[in-house]
């Protein structure tokens, strides 16, 4: 045990003398566009990093349920709002029900299928705004070609 004790205390003294020596006698000062280059550099590793992991999370999610949740063993979502299902029971949590807590948001199937009726109504108004859009910028390149000819 002692060994190990004065082998973990060797390689900390090691280690605190390269990190000695890296932050003194390595520094060299960067012109400015070694700094960009550098800012660049620790930026992107945690951002190419990420996205390693993100594609590893969605092949885990595929694996476990499927690409579109065919492996699911409940294809819909068990409970709504402040209720859940717990050892099979329909229960109440949140404030005034089972764990205590806040106040969750509620909403019962039917005004699940109002908002989404309404989602699909402001999209569609989206699209058509968009279109009219379009086709008034393209009536406008129309109008210019004929009168530059």
């Amino acid at each position: 045990m002692e060994a190990i004790l004065r082998g973990l205390r060797t390689f900390h003294e090691k280690h605190e003398k390269l990190k000695h020596t890296v932050h003194t006698a390595w520094r060299y000062p960067l012109p400015k566009w070694g700094q960009y280059a550098m800012g660049c550099f620790y930026f992107t590793i945690p951002v190419v990093g990420g996205w390693y992991v993100m594609q590893w999370a969605i092949s885990k999610s595929v694996d476990e349920i499927g690409e579109h949740g065919e492996k699911l063993q409940y294809k819909q979502l068990q409970g709504f709002g402040n209720k859940t299902i717990i050892d099979g029971k329909e229960q109440t949590v949140g404030a005034g029900g089972k764990f205590g807590g806040v106040h969750l948001a509620m909403s019962d199937l039917g005004t699940q299928e109002r908002n989404k009726a309404m989602l699909e109504a402001m999209f569609a108004r989206e699209r058509r705004k968009r279109n009219k859009e379009k086709k008034g910028e393209k009536r406008l390149k129309e109008e210019e070609e004929q009168s530059s000819s």
